[in-house]
């Protein structure tokens, strides 16, 4: 029986399986499901992580003014929205248009004093992501054979050696 593995813990087994994307092991793994593989048995596991920073844009007072306003402008429509709900008959648009204008001009002046703070060190915007070289099946030493074959039947790539992953 399979334990449910903690976090933090180092997977175990055997690769029985390699893919260049996430979504062609999860393909795999779907295939051994619909073969009635115990599927409770694999892992998938990505390899050679990288931290990938893709630069989206150039960062200048106007756009980080304009996002924070933004950004408190949400903040302000939800809080709007819940307090014209609760507010005197009447009253409650008023009490909606100041929620978002107050949430606009928080929303911009904290993210002002945010970047004022980074001393024009970081004058650009990014979007951070943590991908993998490739996607390794693992699988508990028992199955390994019969999963190694049944992916290969598929045309899938499965690892050159048959080694123990972190036992």
């Amino acid at each position: 029986m399979t334990q449910p593995m903690n976090k933090g813990q180092v997977p175990t087994g055997w690769p029985v399986g390699s893919f260049k994307t996430y979504a062609e092991a999860q393909q795999a793994v779907d295939g051994l499901s619909d073969k009635e593989f115990p599927v409770e048995k694999l892992s998938i596991v990505g390899v050679d992580l990288m931290q990938v920073e893709k630069i989206t844009g150039r960062l200048s007072w106007p756009k980080v003014l304009g996002t924070g306003a933004l950004s408190g402008l949400w903040m302000g429509l939800f809080f709007g929205l819940l307090l014209s709900l609760l507010t005197v008959e009447g009253s409650g648009f008023a009490t909606f248009i100041w929620a978002l204008l107050i949430g606009a001009i928080f929303g911009a002046v904290f993210a002002a004093v945010a970047y004022a703070f980074t001393g024009g060190k970081r004058d650009f915007s990014s979007a951070t992501a943590i991908v993998a070289g490739r996607y390794d099946i693992l699988c508990e030493p028992d199955a390994a054979p019969e999963a190694r074959d049944l992916i290969a039947e598929a045309g899938g790539t499965t690892p050159a050696s048959e080694h123990v992953i972190g036992e």
